[in-house]
């Protein structure tokens, strides 16, 4: 029986002549059928690699692509019927086969010490990038933490790490809080207050001269707080 699967430098391929002997299909249609796939250049370039072969007793070299399981998934989930489907279904059992079987490495093998130290590298980048990622969330949730009360915007937009007209923008564009005519301080949305985003507070304000003055406030709860983390980087 032909062998479905090969490993080639370190990674279980499948070869698009072999794939169109099984499914009983043109080999210069199944290249045709690989060149036009709709997928993106980062994709072929990383699951399709061109070859060559000879035919028995050939005298020339023809071209053929090998691919990795991903590739090989995109190319024939076209193909149907019982047989294809019983085809699929043995590639996949190869590929399980191979791909369990390397799971040892030869350190004698440069090929596939490379293709392991790629694919490490692969590895680190993608964890890198996720931490990168989560960091400001976890910044947030620390900030979140010390807020165990509502604070007024301005201490809110400190902890966001933003300035507080920044804030003050963001909230009102995006509904959080409004003013009434002839009122001077804000006012929150209901939703907001019924979700417990913000809530309402007569507070005592003391001005610069030393005089108190009695004032209602709009205020950020610790949960409206986590929302805001969670959005703001505020856009």
């Amino acid at each position: 029986m032909t062998e479905l699967v090969k490993v080639i430098e370190g990674t279980p391929m499948a070869d698009s002549l072999t794939i169109a002997e099984v499914f009983e299909k043109r080999h210069d249609d199944v290249m045709k059928a690989i060149r036009n796939l709709d997928c993106s250049a980062k994709f072929r370039e990383r699951n399709f690699a061109g070859s060559t072969y000879r035919p028995e007793n050939g005298r020339r070299n023809y071209p053929l692509y090998n691919m990795t399981r991903d590739g090989f998934t995109f190319l024939v989930m076209g193909f149907t019927g019982a047989k294809a489907a019983q085809w699929k279904e043995a590639y996949i059992a190869a590929f399980n086969k191979l791909e369990r079987g390397s799971g040892v490495l030869d350190l004698n093998n440069p090929n596939q010490l490379r293709a392991a130290l790629l694919d490490y590298s692969d590895r680190v980048i993608a964890l890198e990038a996720d931490l990168s990622e989560a960091q400001p969330k976890v910044e947030a949730l620390d900030r979140i933490a010390t807020a165990d009360k509502s604070m007024c915007i301005t201490d809110a937009a400190k902890h966001l790490q933003m300035r507080p007209k920044d804030l003050f923008h963001w909230l009102k564009m995006n509904k959080w809080i409004y003013r009434r005519a002839g009122v001077a301080h804000w006012i929150g949305y209901q939703d907001k207050i019924q979700s417990g985003y913000i809530e309402h507070k007569v507070t005592e304000i003391t001005r610069s001269d030393g005089s108190t003055n009695i004032k209602e406030q709009a205020r950020v709860t610790p949960k409206g707080l986590s929302r805001l983390a969670q959005v703001a980087a505020l856009t």
